[in-house]
């Protein structure tokens, strides 16, 4: 089989072999899409830490569960005593751990000539992947690279398939998808190149994190999503204003909302949707929810 067919195979293949596992991202939704039918069931998240206040990891989960979220994006954790809370809260309240978010890849990225700093991202990211497991969660967030004026955009490149090809392994024992993310990286500038850098190392178990807000400065992401299709297994959302250069409320900048969905219906996505904006109290973060079901709905906030 050439690639583009074989990874189809190999997607298809594991997404069944994972539905027990509750991995929903990119799966098709049963039923005809059409102009007037927006199609996939999105779940509402958020990142951990956008839930503000001094209080227990069970506490922040029932306030998220209060606010109308259904799971919950987390930092890695290396203490066991931690995970072990975690673990706790999830059975506990309700809310799922779908996601971890890595948090060696930006001190310790994986386009480095450091092989010492390629060991220390390398723990990271099996720590990362063995939370997910601990958890229930079925997707690592990965930062695959950052170009700067020590690394070249084809080091960056070569490097970060490379060692993300030495934890495919771990990652297919786990069950667990290493998504990687579009963020601001000076890497993977375009739909088209992202889509191959996935299609190139060939691995159901190497998906898209696709984040709308971090792409509007230099892209559309409507038109990302069309492109990336069901690699997307995960979602990020903010808002933001091209006009000053500026994250904002979802809302209240200049991102096509509406013509989001409309993409994600096209692509027939399952799966959730993680607000990732500044932190707040219950309010605040119900207030968020709320222009989160206006986003799911196809509507323009108001």
């Amino acid at each position: 089989m050439g690639i583009i067919n074989r990874r189809s195979f190999l997607i298809s293949s594991v997404m069944g072999a994972l539905a027990g596992s509750s991995m929903r991202g990119g799966l098709v939704n049963p039923g005809s899409c059409n102009a007037q039918t927006l199609c996939g069931t999105i779940r509402k998240s958020l990142y951990y830490g956008m839930i503000k206040g001094d209080m227990s990891i069970a506490e922040k989960f029932n306030i998220a569960k209060r606010a109308g979220f259904e799971g919950v994006e987390v930092p890695t954790v290396e203490e066991p005593e931690k995970v072990s809370e975690m673990k706790e809260a999830v059975q506990n309240v309700g809310v799922r751990i779908h996601s971890i978010m890595n948090q060696a890849h930006w001190k310790y990225p994986f386009s480095s000539d450091d092989p010492e700093v390629i060991e220390t991202g390398m723990k990271g990211m099996e720590t990362s992947l063995r939370n997910a497991k601990e958890y229930g969660a079925d997707a690592v967030l990965l930062v695959p690279a950052v170009v700067n004026a020590e690394t070249s955009y084809k080091d960056a490149y070569t490097r970060s398939q490379s060692n993300i090809k030495k934890l495919l392994p771990l990652a297919k024992e786990l069950n667990i998808v290493i998504a990687i993310e579009n963020v601001w990286n000076k890497f993977l500038l375009s739909p088209l190149e992202f889509a191959r850098y996935i299609d190139e190392i060939d691995s159901p178990y190497l998906q898209a994190y696709f984040d709308c807000g971090n792409i509007a400065l230099y892209g559309y992401p409507h038109d990302w999503i069309r492109t990336l299709g069901k690699r997307i297994v995960k979602v990020h959302i903010k808002g933001f204003n091209v006009n000053d250069k500026q994250f904002t409320n979802l809302g209240d900048g200049t991102i096509d909302w509406p013509e989001i969905r409309r993409a994600f219906s096209d692509i027939n996505y399952n799966g959730y949707m993680s607000a990732e904006l500044k932190g707040g109290h219950e309010t605040y973060l119900r207030d968020v929810s709320r222009r989160m079901d206006s986003i799911i709905a196809g509507e323009v906030i108001q």
